[in-house]
């Protein structure tokens, strides 16, 4: 696939699977524009690839437009940042709930309606979602929450986009082999005294492949998603989980 004169914007471009998926459409040929908080983390990513790199943040409706206008006319743009947390419900706090919904949630709805406004035509619009917003997971009840509401509007959208030459589509992927991931197995072997090995072990066994799966898998159908083949995929949900959904 060649990607040559369009330009692509990756939110959470920063780290894990928003890295990949910027050296994947750099070595397509797209020009490559990622954004994120953390200066250090996306000069870090941006600089080998010769791309752009824009600090934003997705929850805040001014950053977001600010983060367009620097970024310039896109034709592909990902919905990638995200963040996760864990607790039970009746631990769980009005902040972790509010958190969860903002970047997880409502940062997509920012970044997609901006995304919107400055296509010059056709347009490839990609959420990077997750198995949670396609089944339930105990103890993540704000991050799943979130996650189906991605694929909600994903497919609403899709309807109203239909016939501009505008494809909306979200990516699934169960547990990923990324920090946040790694992040989350710190944070069951604190609470339960499991080893970091055992942690991930419950982890890889959530997957009936009994493994974590990799940036680049989501990379590939990001690539598939914005590409020419893909002009009827359109409210489509890839669920990149071994069979679990």
């Amino acid at each position: 696939m060649s990607f040559r004169g369009k330009r692509v914007l990756i939110t959470g471009g920063g780290s894990g699977a928003g890295a990949d998926l910027a050296r994947g459409f750099a070595g397509a040929g797209a020009e490559v524009v990622i954004s994120g908080r953390r200066e250090a983390a996306l000069r870090a990513v941006a600089e080998p690839l010769g791309a752009r790199w824009v600090q934003a943040d997705v929850t805040d409706e001014g950053s977001v437009a600010a983060m367009f206008r620097e970024a310039g006319p896109c034709d592909i743009v990902i919905a990638n940042a995200g963040a996760a947390d864990s607790a039970v419900m009746a631990k769980t706090t009005l902040a972790q709930w509010n958190a969860m919904i903002a970047v997880n949630l409502t940062g997509v709805f920012l970044t997609f309606r901006e995304a919107l406004g400055q296509f010059r035509g056709d347009g490839r619009l990609i959420a990077v979602a997750s198995t949670a917003g396609l089944k339930g997971y105990a103890k993540v009840a704000p991050y799943a929450a979130a996650k189906h509401g991605v694929v909600g509007l994903v497919r609403s959208l899709a309807l109203e986009v239909a016939r501009k030459g505008i494809t909306v589509n979200a990516i699934c992927p169960g547990f990923l082999d990324t920090p946040m991931t790694a992040h989350s197995v710190e944070v069951i072997a604190g609470k339960t005294g499991k080893t970091l090995s055992e942690a991930r072990a419950a982890l890889e066994g959530l997957s009936p492949q009994g493994r974590l799966y990799q940036p680049a898998e989501v990379t590939a159908a990001a690539l598939y998603l914005a590409s020419d083949a893909a002009r009827g995929v359109n409210g489509a949900c890839l669920s990149i989980s071994g069979g679990e959904v």
